[in-house]
């Protein structure tokens, strides 16, 4: 009887830590998307939103 509860508490604290090691939710493969007001626009160099210059 105490084996069964000995591999069943077992189970319960292994099972979050091998759900982790498969990727988890994959936090670091998400990426914002950038918006500018309008009458901006995204300037990778500088990584922000820059004035448009009209031609």
């Amino acid at each position: 009887m105490k084996l069964k509860f000995g591999l069943a508490a077992l189970a319960l604290v292994v099972t979050p830590s091998l759900a982790l090691a498969t990727g988890g939710c994959n936090y670091s493969k998400q990426k914002q998307a950038i918006s500018c007001v309008t009458g901006t626009a995204w300037d990778a160099a500088t990584s922000s939103c820059v004035p448009q210059t009209s031609s």
